[in-house]
């Protein structure tokens, strides 16, 4: 009888049941994976959280939908063995990162564990940050940094540690540096600064299209031991405490609680496209577009020496509870902030005349510049609620080479090409005003009944141009107002319609409807395509 043919090796017989093959494996995996979270020991855990901070697990558990984060490298580390070779303990990576979804949306979520050598380079393996950076880059995917501490920079101890002086930004290096500020022209960027964040921590809290920190937080450069070298001794609040950072423009938010800049974030991610080869997504509006709020009429007063709030205007003509501020404390006389329309999101530029009556500083041109790029980058229509009497002028403006910034501005505004609405609520005047829409294309242009504009407000100018006349005047004061009446009655708006130079003259009350409507007619003009420029810090 002929023996029986091999059997092939994939219809080997499965092993018995009850026994796994690579079982020990398995055991050590698990092993190591439970040694990683353990982080850098019960110690500097329990130092954390007595310091009022969450450890990077739980703050990316808290950030992240349950259960959706997938961890990328988990057991990357400096492993101990004994003799034999058996591992006897993990200091995990100071890096964690992976992927999850953050309200249903794919993301990247990348962490400093400040419980591992306080976050800094030591016990930092580069190519994590990395490759979280180029995952998001790739994969086209909003990234969210959690950061504290130096963010996988430097320590003096490094020399010492491996026996030589990094060259920054040296072989290997320029990696993380390309794309912490290349994914700004790809994907949504979110910096959360959670605790003391300094060095390249700092530039990657920065490197962002919106940045929050926790009130207990700071942010710098270098830290106070640093600076006190120099001959300037400060406090950590002082040099980077939030009023100082969120004041200079830094960082955009800041918040009481890790909770709150979470919720923050997930917030901001709301309004934008996962990335600009996409458009963000039609949402469904309980508010009904065609609504008309009659505090609109009074809300502007007849007295233009009397400033008047602008937040409530926007709060009444974006959808209800839509409008998401950023960067409140920074070039205060402008407002800038995400919101919706009809449920279509848009970016919300308004002037705000109870900071230096809405003229344009230094900060503000800076502010206006950052929030165009924004709104160019992710295709956002541009609405924009003016009330500008031009440039700040005076001795400090000169120092701050206000129209230098003022040019860049406008520079910004004539680039974009995102379809742009603008609400003339009050003042208009100077080179300011003429930035209120970008030049040589079509956008769309409303004025409200208490609009008012020329190339610099009446008053000064009467002074300046008929001071001849006004000086040989028998009574300079009556004669002064005189020249004022008669001007007044030539520059009203209703004259400047009959030239068609102003489009239309609306009852505010019609505003939300227009913008409504012009947020539709926008959707065909919003087509995902890669950004024309790169989005600055």
């Amino acid at each position: 009888m002929p023996p029986e043919p091999a059997m092939p090796d994939d219809a080997a017989p499965p092993p018995p049941a009850g026994t796994m093959t690579w079982q020990p494996e398995l055991e050590e995996l698990r092993r190591r994976e439970a040694m990683a979270r353990q982080l850098g020991g019960p110690e500097k855990v329990r130092r954390q959280h007595e310091g009022g901070r969450l450890t990077v697990r739980e703050r990316i558990e808290r950030l992240a939908d349950p259960g959706s984060f997938h961890e990328i490298g988990a057991i990357a580390g400096q492993a101990s063995y004994d003799e034999a070779g058996r591992l006897t303990g993990l200091v995990p990576s100071n890096c964690v990162f992976g992927r999850a979804t953050v309200d249903g949306r794919r993301v990247v979520l990348v962490g400093d564990d400040f419980t591992v050598r306080g976050g800094s380079a030591d016990a930092t393996i580069r190519e994590k940050p990395l490759m979280a950076e180029r995952m998001a880059n790739e994969f086209r995917m909003p990234i969210i940094r959690i950061i504290e501490g130096s963010g996988g920079g430097g320590s003096v101890k490094t020399i010492e540690t491996t026996g030589r002086a990094n060259l920054p930004g040296g072989v290997g290096g320029t990696g993380l540096f390309h794309y912490t500020t290349h994914n700004l022209s790809e994907v949504p960027v979110v910096a959360l600064g959670l605790g003391a964040v300094a060095g390249l921590g700092a530039a990657r809290l920065a490197a962002s299209h919106y940045s929050v920190m926790t009130k207990r937080s700071s942010v710098f450069v270098a830290g106070p031991p640093v600076v006190a070298r120099l001959g300037a001794p400060v406090t950590k609040e002082e040099l980077g405490g939030w009023e100082t950072q969120c004041r200079a423009g830094a960082v955009d938010d800041a918040v009481d609680t890790e909770e709150e800049a979470f919720a923050r974030a997930r917030r901001f991610l709301s309004y934008l496209p996962s990335s600009v080869h996409e458009v963000s997504p039609v949402l469904p509006c309980e508010d009904d577009p065609a609504r008309r709020d009659e505090t609109l009429m009074d809300a502007v007063p007849r007295d233009p020496r009397r400033v008047y709030r602008m937040r409530p205007i926007i709060e009444s003509v974006v959808d209800r509870g839509s409008f998401f501020e950023m960067g409140r404390f920074f070039g205060r006389s402008v407002i800038t902030g995400l919101a919706r329309l009809a449920g279509r999101a848009v970016a919300v530029m308004a002037s705000d005349p109870f900071f230096h009556g809405g003229c344009w500083t230094s900060d503000a041109c800076q502010k206006v510049v950052r929030f165009v790029d924004l709104a160019e980058t992710f295709h956002l229509p541009v609405v924009y609620l003016m009330d500008c009497p031009g440039f700040m002028v005076g001795l400090e403006a000169e120092r701050q080479a206000t129209i230098r910034h003022g040019v860049r501005a406008m520079a910004a505004i004539n680039q974009s090409s995102v379809p742009w609405c603008t609400i003339i609520v009050r003042n208009a005047f100077g080179v300011a005003g003429a930035a209120h829409q970008p030049a040589n294309r079509l956008s769309l242009r409303y004025a409200w009944l208490s609009a008012r504009w020329g190339s610099l407000p009446l008053e000064g100018g009467i002074e300046a141009a008929y001071r001849a006349e006004i000086e040989a005047a028998p009574d300079s004061a009556a004669k002064l107002a005189e020249i004022e009446a008669r001007l007044n009655r030539l520059r009203s708006p209703f004259r400047t319609a009959e030239a068609f130079w102003v489009e239309e003259i609306i009852d505010p009350r019609e505003t939300r409807p227009l913008l409504c409507e012009f947020a539709r007619m926008a959707d065909p003009l919003r087509q995902p395509r890669p950004a024309r420029l790169q989005m600055r810090p």
